[in-house]
């Protein structure tokens, strides 16, 4: 791969002039942005992709780089570095983040990254979402933690961290921003700007990082790349963006392709302008070579033979294998430790190093009690970094031990010690949760920020061997001027336009208010955008998959703490209830079933108190399921064929959005089920 690169020494893609007068109205707005789209056609001219062949070796590849276009970032990190002369810019490492939506494409992109840097061998099999290495990742489809990697591009050494795209695990994004200096914004070319982004790009620009918007799937037949840049322009406008911000670079690509290119008409043969334009656009690490030892632990990893292993960026100083060290945390409470062992990231593994200098991003083994936030400093005359700090929850369930008949059946651990210690271990790693001790010994409370961040804390427990209980979510309130206020997100959902009405009044029954609603590309969706109490969400993932024959898709994201919305009824009808121990006949569930839809089949163990069905009426209705036909007078009466049918396969999630105030949830290794608190209060139907 060749480039020919132009000699626009001093040109800039959006003059700051023009992006100092914030009151541009939107038709102003649009025509300014397609000006500046204009103007980064032209510069993409001056960039000629000459690629002779289709593979491009970037290891190898010994291209001279000359700063021909000017990003603003490399601008803004120019002028900081002259106010603070003490610090010196790294130009031989670039930390970045790849940030985005859920379902945008950041995994896919960082495949075709590692690829194409040939990070694995030619004859390697290398499946697919190669950093979603986690077993509920990939039965999923998302990402849930974040991962580090590095590739090299001449003789730049490239750290990359995939981080996840669902809000609530949106603490692991705030976590990892005080990693890196940059970051890759990826944009789905049909959605734009979703929620989430919005998100993970106001907490980019608080902390002052570089921005390239990567416009993804850019091979999609209704891909409006014009639309998604005018719509991110405006984002970074309402999130209040520097001049400078707001001069971003944009990149079109196809993570599933392995091509990027600067227009979306003109795409070269593989990652080469996408690379180029993080190291152009994206400024090293600003560190200071000489100083005291600093670095703040932002992640934890846990390996058994290694034990706890600290992972964050080095700010200043040198870290070396074997080195005595002062580990201090925000409140100057200081301890001191040794470096066992010390690993920088090279391509898709951990390598041991003796030293590592400052701007690199490493991983330190030997402190077994080391926290995330923690900041490992010089022995002497170290000094703690500010701590790490995210958002506060907003929804909290209730964790018990199991109590049902069938506990201990096939559970490890059940018993309120091993409940406790592995709730307030979860504590080490995950900072945006928190675990308190309910009304009783046997009852914790554990926050999050939502019911997906919680319902993955109890899929792992359930296959680590844990058996216990969980209550229904419920959201946390605040009490400001004697005003009671909860918690309100922003829901867009996309849904056909035949499937609109039902979801607008299903949407409107939750004390929703509609913000926007537009058309998007050429599929014949719409695009409905509420603001919706967090209560109003519990339960309604599944109830709008119904009344849209499963074709809605729903992304929420936190917004801002209201006043209450009053009352909101979030489940119409009642539940069927097991009458008696025993097991499940067909005879008693033909007869059954005739009241609602049914969770379990035949010879199924049940037993008193367990939920078995949707009643379909309000209130809920005792059945008996293990009845049997008595065996008199079998000669003289025919045998009637059972037709049952298939009973509902509810999820660990579903059932969890299923419960109300006075049910739970019985959580197995190999069981999930419903059943009855006889803890709490009847209610009066």
């Amino acid at each position: 791969m060749e480039m020919a690169i132009g000699s626009h020494a001093n040109s800039k893609l959006i003059p700051p002039s023009v992006l100092s007068s914030r009151n541009l109205g939107p038709n102003k707005r649009s025509s300014f942005v397609s000006s500046s789209l204009l103007k980064r056609q032209l510069l993409g001219d001056c960039l000629t992709l000459k690629t002779h062949t289709k593979s491009c070796n970037l290891e190898s590849s010994s291209i001279p780089f000359h700063n021909s276009v000017k990003c603003s970032a490399s601008q803004v990190a120019e002028t900081t570095a002259e106010t603070k002369s003490q610090l010196i810019r790294r130009n031989d490492i670039r930390n970045i983040a790849i940030v985005a939506h859920v379902d945008h494409g950041k995994t896919t992109l960082v495949d075709s990254m590692l690829k194409q840097s040939k990070v694995f061998r030619d004859n390697q099999f290398v499946q697919e979402r190669i950093m979603d290495s986690n077993d509920l990742e990939r039965e999923r489809g998302i990402t849930i933690l974040s991962k580090n990697t590095s590739i090299t591009y001449n003789d730049t050494k490239i750290n990359i961290i995939d981080t996840p795209g669902h809000s609530d695990f949106g603490g692991e994004v705030e976590r990892i921003l005080n990693m890196v200096e940059g970051v890759l914004l990826v944009v789905d070319s049909v959605e734009g700007p979703m929620p989430q982004t919005r998100f993970v790009l106001k907490k980019a620009l608080e902390f002052g990082h570089a921005v390239v918007v990567v416009v993804n799937k850019i091979d999609r037949p209704s891909a409006r790349p014009d639309y998604v840049i005018n719509s991110t322009f405006e984002l970074f406008i309402e999130l209040n963006a520097s001049d400078e911000q707001c001069d971003f670079q944009v990149i079109y690509a196809s993570g599933l392709k392995g091509k990027s290119g600067l227009s979306p008409e003109n795409l070269a043969e593989d990652l080469g302008p996408l690379f180029e334009s993080i190291v152009r656009c994206i400024p090293g690490p600003q560190i200071s070579k000489d100083g005291t030892l600093q670095m703040l632990a932002t992640n934890i990893e846990y390996e058994e033979h290694k034990g706890r292993i600290a992972i964050g960026r080095l700010h200043a100083g040198v870290l070396r294998r074997g080195m005595e060290v002062r580990v201090c945390s925000s409140d100057n409470e200081c301890r001191f430790a040794r470096v066992s062992e010390l690993f920088v990231y090279d391509k898709f593994s951990r390598v041991p190093a003796e030293t590592v200098e400052a701007g690199d991003i490493c991983a330190v083994c030997g402190i077994d009690d080391i926290q995330i936030g923690e900041t490992i400093a010089d022995k002497t005359s170290g000094t703690p970094l500010p701590s790490i700090k995210v958002e506060e929850p907003t929804v909290r369930m209730a964790f018990s031990i199991n109590t049902s008949p069938f506990v201990g059946r096939e559970g490890k651990y059940v018993t309120s010690r091993n409940l406790r210690d592995r709730l307030y271990r979860e504590l080490e790693r995950n900072l945006a949760m928190k675990v308190e001790d309910g009304e009783t010994s046997d009852t914790f409370i554990v926050s999050g920020r939502g019911t997906l961040h919680i319902t993955i804390l109890i899929e792992n427990m359930r296959r680590e061997g844990y058996e216990f209980m969980v209550g229904p979510p419920k959201v946390i309130n605040k009490k400001v001027n004697d005003q009671l206020l909860e918690p309100y997100e922003i829901a867009i959902v996309e849904v056909p336009e035949e499937y609109m009405g039902p979801v607008v009044e299903l949407l409107g029954r939750r004390r929703g208010q509609m913000i926007d609603m537009q058309g998007t590309g050429s599929e014949g969706t719409t695009l409905l955008k509420y603001k919706i109490p967090t209560r109003g969400l519990l339960g309604l993932r599944n109830v709008i998959l119904t009344v849209s024959r499963g074709t809605a898709v729903l992304n929420t994201i936190f917004d801002e703490y209201g006043p209450w919305a009053g009352d909101l009824s979030t489940r119409d009808l009642g539940s069927l209830v097991a009458f008696e121990d025993g097991a499940t006949t067909s005879y008693a569930l033909s007869s059954s079933q005739e009241r609602g839809q049914m969770f379990i089949g035949p010879g199924l163990d049940v037993y008193k108190g367990q939920i078995i069905g949707i009643h379909q009426r309000p209130g809920d209705l005792s059945l008996n399921v293990c009845k049997k036909k008595a065996a008199t007078n079998v000669r003289s009466n025919k045998e009637q064929t059972v037709v049952l049918d298939t009973p509902l396969d509810y999820s660990l999630d579903d059932c969890i959005e299923y419960i109300q105030e006075d049910e739970l949830v019985e959580v197995t290794p190999l069981s999930i089920r419903m059943c009855k608190n006889p803890k709490a209060v009847k209610k009066s139907r």
